[in-house]
């Protein structure tokens, strides 16, 4: 893990999201206090166990972005599950224990694409072998070759009507490695080349019908190893070819064992679960509104989870104790205190995130590095449209979205993307018919796009 300071998380969290100090304070405390624990004894760092998290405030705010970017941020396995997606024992839906083994696919992904990393060259190096291998045989037969014609002319002697004889070594060599040299220049990325490569035989059993998801993958693990791999030929293009060799040999390269028991390790010290829509499964109000698929067993069966035990997968037992739990919900109708006690007893700390005003609008349209404006210009750009963004124009967009959300449902930031792409739908219609000019963008465009909407929103005031 890397050793960032709170000041650096919250700088780095600020790049992408607007506002909410509070909350990127909270979560850049709990990164660092990770940090602390790591250089203690061994003693004391068991005794030390992550301080969990509850974000409260409506959708759009950044709840999820900051949790996610913070997991980007340190390399740490990181999954967003719905709690609402969980129910108790003996009811149909996912077990709660499937976050965990979620998080330990994923630390798999993560821990497993560093080491393919590591070990690129050599996988792109044993991948243009194996193409020259299937594009000149070692044993020669008297069979159509197309690639003869990188011979010279004086090697042609042998060869009639396209088929080739034996070959002498020294000819054989010379031929490979002008063929190597083309492939190295590009030459044949689109030139067809039959392979074999791997079938997957159990595709189907994703199929079962009332079958539970993780165990149909379990299964289809556990039927995979048992049948060896078939293989199939393939028709493709060189290009092609060499990105399914280099994935094979890149495989070929790394141990698997030691990814499992890094990628373990990682979930176990590192791993962030991201518990998103708790207040869903909270009681109170939300009790007495429709059938109830028992939402006080979904939180006792996270409990054991959030405080610390032991999940078994299909890569071993993974200890939940030092996983770091970010909850997340809108609470406007439950609140936190519907939540059972001893789950909140589980995250004892609680931020609440601030609704966004039209100022926070203006910020994010323009400043984080994903900024909807510079989204929206670079997609014009593909067309050979310039878009220019006026002052008055973003001034606009945020007054107008700021409005909506006063007026209609609350859905944040997201507004804007709803706004934006009211703003520039004609022109993203007709962007492809107006390569090379330049659209300004100014408070009239914006006012005459949105002149529909100011119309309805003026005829629901008169509407009881």
């Amino acid at each position: 893990m890397e050793n960032f300071t709170p000041k650096e998380i919250v700088e780095a969290l600020d790049r992408y999201i607007i506002g909410q100090d509070a909350a990127k304070k909270a979560v850049a405390i709990a990164l660092r206090n990770r940090y602390r624990r790591s250089l203690l004894s061994e003693e004391m760092r068991d005794e030390i166990t992550p301080k969990n998290i509850i974000l409260k405030g409506p959708t759009g705010v950044g709840k999820t972005e900051i949790a996610r970017r913070l997991a980007k941020l340190v390399e740490a396995p990181f999954v967003k599950v719905e709690a609402t997606k969980f129910t108790e024992v003996g009811y149909v839906g996912r077990d709660v224990e499937s976050m965990v083994r979620d998080l330990v696919e994923a630390s798999i992904r993560l821990e497993k694409n560093k080491k393919l990393e590591k070990v690129q060259d050599k996988a792109k190096a044993a991948a243009e072998e194996r193409l020259l291998d299937v594009m000149l045989p070692g044993k020669r037969r008297k069979r159509s070759n197309p690639f003869l014609f990188l011979a010279q002319d004086n090697d042609k002697d042998d060869t009639e009507n396209g088929e080739e004889e034996e070959d002498v070594p020294a000819t054989m060599e010379d031929t490979r490695e002008k063929l190597r040299a083309r492939l190295r220049d590009g030459k044949m990325e689109d030139a067809p080349i039959e392979i074999e490569v791997e079938e997957s035989g159990m595709a189907g059993m994703a199929f079962m019908p009332g079958g539970n998801d993780d165990m149909v993958m379990q299964l289809q693990d556990v039927m995979g190893n048992l049948f060896p791999k078939k293989k199939k030929k393939k028709k493709t293009t060189v290009k092609d070819a060499r990105s399914i060799f280099e994935q094979e040999e890149a495989q070929k390269l790394i141990d698997m064992d030691e990814v499992v028991a890094l990628a373990v390790q990682a979930v176990e010290q590192n791993g962030i679960v991201f518990l998103d829509e708790i207040d869903k499964i909270a009681g109170g109000a939300l009790a007495s509104q429709g059938p109830d698929v028992s939402r006080e067993g979904v939180q006792r069966d996270i409990l054991p989870i959030v405080e610390g035990t032991t999940v078994m997968t299909k890569y071993g037992p993974v200890k939940t104790d030092f996983i770091l739990f970010i909850a997340a919900g809108a609470f406007h109708v439950a609140k936190v205190a519907d939540l059972i006690p001893e789950l909140q007893g589980r995250f004892p700390i609680q931020v609440s995130l601030d609704s966004l005003s039209e100022q926070d609008f203006k910020q994010i349209l323009t400043q984080p590095e994903n900024a909807v404006i510079k989204q929206q210009m670079a997609l014009m750009e593909v067309e050979g449209v310039t878009l220019q963004f006026e002052n008055d124009a973003i001034d606009e967009l945020a007054h107008y979205s700021y409005l909506m959300n006063q007026t209609r449902e609350n859905i944040g930031a997201r507004r804007l993307h709803t706004v934006m792409e009211r703003v520039l739908e004609e022109l993203s219609f007709s962007a492809d018919r107006m390569k090379g000019t330049t659209v300004k963008v100014d408070r009239a465009f914006v006012q005459s796009a949105l002149k529909d909407e100011d119309t309805e929103r003026d005829l629901k005031r008169y509407i009881l």
